[in-house]
């Protein structure tokens, strides 16, 4: 059996797409405390969209087929674009921990779209898993303090919701198109349409636009742009287009893990005893999630 062929391949890249995906929480608050969100927003979209620059040649055989593009265009549209909108404005409210908490109701939007819009199955042991992982997240969220930086973390988390509604929609189109497209195009494709979309909000009277050089912030937006949205997408592409929808959302439920983690260790956000407690909980319904059997209709619901 070839690397490539690895069943291990895809949850690799899975684990090491949430994982990046969790530091984009940390990596977007030190980047939006000096720079407005549409400057560092339109700053990875078109540094990811550089880097794609060499395979333009590749691309432009690529063959759309019939109705696809309009379903390109709102997949981007959900995410990057508004995805961010909401993402970045709700990292001005609230702290990145508990941005990275509210994740976790991705995965039970998302089986409920894989279900009925994708015809996805669900077995009782993935259900179950789906439910520990949530209920690790809300466990994590409700023990999470509030800080200087969180100023009004109840609008920060609805915006942070907000955004994954659009990742729904985004996760719900991408799995058609990964059987006709790879995971490199769509997420050319993502980058290009993002950085399209934000070119002209750089122009709206409320864009800030930079007066200082700041090492620590561009060095973020720089993270931002090449580490996560070219890394974590494609990695996360290649992931949802090995395993069923319902499986690779599951891995989300790992991005609050990973966020607090990493916001106690660079921010200084405090991790306690119920919070280890409820992040062991959360790990445990990815992992019980993780059906093998779910394909079998004895077990599906």
């Amino acid at each position: 059996m070839s690397v490539s062929d690895s069943k291990y391949l895809p949850v690799v890249a899975l684990v090491i797409a949430v994982f990046l995906w969790a530091s984009s929480f940390v990596v977007l608050k030190i980047a939006l405390a000096v720079y407005d969100p549409m400057i560092v927003i339109f700053g990875r979209m078109i540094l990811a969209s550089l880097c794609f620059v060499f395979f333009i040649p590749t691309f432009r055989k690529q063959k759309f087929q019939k109705g696809d593009l309009k379903w390109l265009l709102v997949m981007a549209f959900c995410e990057p674009c508004m995805y961010f909108v909401f993402e970045s404005h709700a990292m001005i409210y609230t702290s990145a921990s508990q941005a990275g908490m509210i994740v976790a109701t991705l995965p039970l939007l998302m089986a409920v779209s894989a279900r009925f819009i994708l015809g996805e199955k669900l077995s009782r042991k993935t259900l179950i898993g789906f439910v520990m992982a949530v209920i690790g997240g809300i466990w994590l969220s409700i023990y999470g303090s509030s800080t200087e930086a969180s100023p009004d973390p109840m609008l920060g988390n609805f915006l942070e919701f907000l955004a994954m509604c659009c990742a729904v929609g985004y996760m719900t189109i991408l799995k058609k198109m990964t059987a006709h497209y790879s995971a490199l195009f769509i997420t050319a494709f993502q980058a290009f349409m993002g950085a399209i979309f934000y070119l002209p909000l750089l122009a709206l009277p409320t864009t800030v636009m930079p007066t200082t050089f700041h090492p620590a912030a561009t060095f973020s937006i720089i993270y931002l742009g090449i580490g996560i949205t070219l890394g974590a997408y494609g990695l996360y592409n290649y992931g949802m287009s090995r395993l069923p929808a319902n499986q690779t959302t599951a891995y989300v439920n790992l991005i609050p893990v990973f966020t607090l983690i990493m916001g106690w260790t660079i921010l200084d956000e405090k991790l306690n005893t119920m919070q280890f407690i409820a992040a062991g909980l959360v790990m445990c319904g990815v992992i019980l999630s993780q059906d093998n059997r779910s394909r079998k209709k004895s077990e599906l619901i």
